[in-house]
Order: structure tokens, then C-alpha cells, then sequence
């Protein structure tokens, strides 16, 4: 990380990138990262830019910036794992681009990389960037990196926490912030979205190995008043099942194809979401499914992967 700061140095005029459909990591990590830049190098202009998810609006907002600004800057992408993903494509008309991650490194973009698998978040990742190298971190800072953290291991519940994951956590907790508040924002939604899970619940279609698979489909989410963003505060739900092992929620696009989210308690899925336009961590992925038989082929994959798993 060494020469990421030497980097970051060197610049003058910094763009902070993220992924499409951003979740709390994703936010986190951009938005830690700026805010961070920002107290350590007053001298710097440090701007985050992408779409503003309205149902993660207590965690920040975007920067805006016009084309023509982005050229000759330093592009710093996180929690991302390949360009495809990557929200605002200006990112391209950059100077220099710089790659952090904690996704399996398949696409190795950038000039300059710091891919951490083994780190619970992007969120983390940054945090511990600036524990190492002594660089301030505003409350505000610490409060967006504790919401990735929390975000991406299930407020401390999936195998990807550590004991350096919680120490961090524990060390972000020292600022001054209302954790009790933004675990309480993290936890809530909507009555809609209560409605779904209702629906989820009584609609899973379960295999006899224990894989699970649900389709919230354009009508159903219309019906609802649910955008494709909101269905994210469902994908755990099936998990609180003890006979539920795997599972996938499928959710149709608008163009007709679904995007597959997956997740497993212990057998690694993501090799099944590659061969499905997607990839992802081993026990959380995506994919995409562009016909009902290659639906179809998913839920067969995943349940094959499964019995190879346990034998």
C-alpha cells in the first residue's frame, strides 16, 4: 500500500469510483476513502462520484463532476472486481487507475493493484490503509467504514470475519458516531419490503440437498412498489432456514433477463456464478440468466455443487 500513497501523493485531483447497484461495502469504501483523503490532503480536490442509492442515503452522497474533469486524474476504484462493474464510465479518461479490492482477482485492471482477499471488505481494506500509514480518520469516515464492514459480514456473522476484521471494526468504533443509530438504519426497511419476504417465505422452492431458489419477477416488484436495488434487503432471508444450505434469489430486469444473486453456508458457489456471466466471493456471488432453461441449469448447478460438496 506504500505505493498507493506515493500515488495518491503525486496527484493533485483524485476521482473515488465504486460498483453498479452499490451496497453498503461499496459506499463505505469509496466514501471512507475520500473523506479520509480529504482531512490528509487539504491541499487535494477528492470527489466520489456514481449513481446515489436512495435506500443507502444515510451512508453519503455522491460528488458531481463534469466530463471534462476527469481527465488527467488519479481514478481510484474500490470494492470492485471487474470493469464491467464499474458505475461511471468516465473512469476510462483518467490519468492513472488504481484497483482496491477483497474479490478474488480475476480481472487484474489497473496500473496499480491491492487485492486482499482475505479481508472481510473493501471497507477494511481502507480502514486499515489508514491505520498503517497514520493518516487521520474523521468520525464521519470511521462511521462509513463501520457501515461496510457491518454490511459485508452480516453485522459479524459470516466466515470472512476475523479477528484483525473485528479488531478494526472495534478501532473505527472508537470515533464518535451513532452506532447504535446507523445499526438500527442498517436493520430496518420498509413495510414493502416486509411484504416481499413474506413472499419469499412463502414462495421458496426448496431441493431435497437443502439449495433454494425464489423469482421476484417485473410484476411482482410493480405490484409492490420495489425497485431492483430494494430487493437486496431480502437476499439473507432464505439463510435463517436451518434446511436452506444454498440459495439463489433470481430477479428480473427490465430488458427480461434475470440477475442471480447467490449464497452459500459453506460450499464455494462462485465458479458456478463464472459460467453464468458473473463471479463474486466463494459463499457470495452473482450471476446473470438470460432464458428460463439456463434458470433452470443454475439451480441444477447448485444443487450438483452441493452434493459434490458434502460427500
Amino acid at each position: 500500500m506504500n505505493d498507493i500513497l506515493n500515488t495518491i501523493r503525486a496527484y493533485d485531483e483524485i476521482v473515488i469510483h465504486r460498483h453498479k447497484n452499490p451496497d453498503p461495502d461499496a459506499l463505505g469504501s469509496q466514501l471512507g476513502l475520500r473523506d479520509i483523503l480529504r482531512m490528509n490532503f487539504p491541499d487535494k480536490t477528492i470527489s466520489a462520484v456514481g449513481f446515489d442509492e436512495p435506500s443507502l442515503a444515510f451512508i453519503g452522497k455522491m460528488d458531481r463532476l463534469s466530463d471534462e474533469t476527469f481527465k488527467g486524474k488519479l481514478v481510484i476504484v474500490t470494492d470492485t472486481a471487474n470493469t464491467p462493474r464499474i458505475d461511471d464510465v468516465r473512469y476510462q479518461t483518467g490519468d492513472f487507475l488504481i484497483k482496491i479490492d477483497h474479490h478474488p482477482n480475476d480481472d487484474a485492471y489497473g496500473d496499480l493493484l491491492a487485492v486482499d482477499t482475505t479481508a472481510s471488505s473493501a471497507s477494511e481494506i481502507i480502514a486499515n490503509f489508514a491505520f498503517d500509514h497514520d493518516l487521520q480518520i474523521s468520525d464521519d469516515a470511521a462511521r462509513v467504514l463501520y457501515a461496510g464492514i457491518v454490511g459485508d459480514t452480516g453485522r459479524f456473522l459470516y466466515p470472512a470475519t476475523t479477528p484483525k476484521t473485528l479488531y478494526t471494526a472495534a478501532k473505527l468504533a472508537e470515533h464518535t458516531f451513532d452506532r447504535a443509530g446507523l445499526m438500527r438504519e442498517m436493520d430496518s426497511f420498509d413495510m414493502k419490503i416486509a411484504r416481499l419476504q413474506g413472499y419469499v417465505y412463502e414462495n421458496l422452492e426448496i431441493s431435497p440437498e437443502g439449495v433454494a431458489r425464489i423469482f421476484i419477477t417485473q410484476e411482482l416488484m410493480q405490484a409492490n412498489d420495489v425497485t431492483d436495488s430494494e430487493t437486496s434487503a431480502i437476499v439473507s432471508a432464505p439463510g435463517k432456514i436451518k434446511e436452506i444450505q444454498t440459495w439463489a434469489i433470481f430477479v428480473e430486469q427490465a430488458d427480461g433477463h434475470f440477475r442471480v444473486r447467490m449464497r452459500s453456508k459453506a460450499a464455494p458457489i462462485n465458479e458456478v456464478a463464472k459460467r453464468h456471466a458473473g463471479g463474486g466471493h466463494p459463499l457470495a456471488s452473482g450471476a446473470n440468466s438470460y432464458s428460463p432453461q439456463e434458470n433452470d441449469d443454475i439451480f441444477q448447478e447448485l444443487r450438483n455443487n452441493l452434493v459434490a460438496f458434502q460427500k
